[in-house]
């Protein structure tokens, strides 16, 4: 399970990677923690850190510029937080909003989690053909967004409480 975020040096989140990966990173000094799981810590016999759940990387690393994310069956699951477009109910399959047989595509415009029953209910037919009207429309997620859904968060919220800047009274 991916579950540590990854920020490059100037603290824009790049990717997930497992825990021990990160610990690796941390140890051979080519990340810090940022911010760790609260009362864990990992302890060896000459080591003793704190959990990372948000690491930074010690030097930064340039990265193509990437629009969207890129489109995957898992990534709709994320993106719909497992639920079915259709009825709300647990999703377990991917169903095209115009169907594969229509010419619709792997899109994430054109893809929602949907359960079995609902996908198998609708079969080759558009919802409006169906008459199964979507609960929630589909959208493209920005890369960040797909990141933070892949680790439990929602849409445009961070699971991350960062510390206030110094001077700053708000916190």
């Amino acid at each position: 399970m991916r579950d540590t975020l990854v920020l490059n040096a100037s603290f824009e989140p790049l990717s997930t990677v497992t825990l021990n990966r990160a610990v690796v990173l941390v140890l051979q000094d080519k990340a810090v923690v940022e911010q760790a799981h609260p009362g864990l810590r990992m302890r060896g016999a000459a080591i003793d850190i704190p959990v990372p759940r948000v690491i930074r990387l010690c030097r930064y690393v340039r990265v193509p510029f990437r629009r969207h994310a890129p489109w995957s069956r898992r990534g709709v699951l994320v993106r719909d937080q497992h639920r079915c477009a259709y009825c709300g109910r647990r999703a377990s399959t991917v169903d095209h909003v115009v169907p594969r047989a229509q010419g619709g595509q792997d899109t994430w415009l054109n893809t929602v989690a949907s359960c079995a029953e609902d996908n198998h209910r609708k079969a080759a037919r558009t919802p409006e053909e169906a008459g199964m009207p979507l609960l929630r429309q589909p959208f493209v997620p920005s890369p960040a967004d797909a990141m933070l859904l892949a680790m439990g968060a929602g849409v445009r919220s961070s699971p991350f409480r960062w510390p206030a800047p110094a001077g700053d009274a708000a916190a």
